[in-house]
Formats: structure tokens, sequence, C-alpha cells
């Protein structure tokens, strides 16, 4: 760890309710979840215009994900050795330096101080540090590019 930059705490806006308590890797469309947001943090206002937005952009923690067992360097996705040796940052696995995650799910109601999506693949009790609507101004600009590994493992994720 570097000394000479500072540290930065944050704190969970809410939490994910799901039926879904282990970290499975694939299937995570078809299941829906709860988002329920801390009183506490935010005011009921604070979801006010969101249900005019179709996705949400979720941002929450690998809670349960060792920090002594992030991965700083490269490694094979799920193992794989058929897949190339991979850096961390150019994954999405939950073992990494600040364990933090970003999914874009489909908002299907806002509700004072629950929301209710689908497709996000956080497990029951995840902690979720910010919410953020899915607008099309900040989506990709031109082609997306992606290596063959990275299509073959999410292949199955959502499904």
């Amino acid at each position: 760890m570097n000394s000479e930059y500072p540290e930065f705490t944050v704190r969970p806006i809410g939490f994910v309710r799901s039926a879904r308590d282990e970290p499975i890797d694939d299937g995570w469309d078809g299941i829906e979840t709860r988002i329920e947001l801390d009183a506490k943090e935010l005011e009921p206002d604070a979801v006010f215009g969101l249900s005019e937005f179709l996705h949400i952009e979720v941002v929450f923690l690998f809670d349960r994900a060792d920090p002594a067992k992030a991965c700083r360097s490269a490694r094979r996705s799920r193992g794989r050795e058929d897949w190339p040796l991979t850096g961390i940052l150019a994954q999405r696995a939950k073992d990494r330096p600040n364990r933090l995650s970003v999914t874009m799910c489909r908002l299907l109601k806002a509700e004072k101080n629950i929301l209710y999506v689908q497709g996000l693949d956080a497990i029951d009790g995840t902690p979720v540090l910010d919410i953020k609507p899915v607008m099309r101004g900040f989506l990709p600009r031109g082609e997306i590019r992606e290596p063959k590994w990275a299509q073959e493992l999410m292949a199955g994720y959502w499904e």
C-alpha cells in the first residue's frame, strides 16, 4: 500500500435484498431484487424522478470478498486455463483491490425507500454505495471492442 495517498471512507446508502445469497457466476437476469435505501443516509425525496428511467447503475461493494485475496496483477478469469492470463483491471472479478462493482440493471419500480430491480448481480445483504440513472449520453460512444474470452464468459451470465 502506498501511504502517501489518502484513504477514503464511504458509507452504504442501502442494502440489496435478494433470494440469492451466494455469488454464483451465471443466471442473474432472472433475479428480481430490492434495494432498501437507508433513511439515515437519504431523504425520502432522493428517488424523485428516478422512476422515469428504465435502467439504473448500481455501485456496490463486494463485502464478502476477502481483501487479503485481492488480485493486484494478472490471472485467468474463473480459473479457466483456456482463457488468457489477464490483468485484474481487464476483468470484472470480485477479488479486486477496492472490491467495488458497478452494474446496470432494469428499474422495475421505485417506492419511497425501496427500489425494485432486475438483473443486479449482487447477493443478499450487499452494501450499495451509490445509484445513478442510466442516460444515453453516458453510454459508450462508437464501437465497443472486447476479446473472444470475454464474450464466452458472459454467454450465460445474464440468462
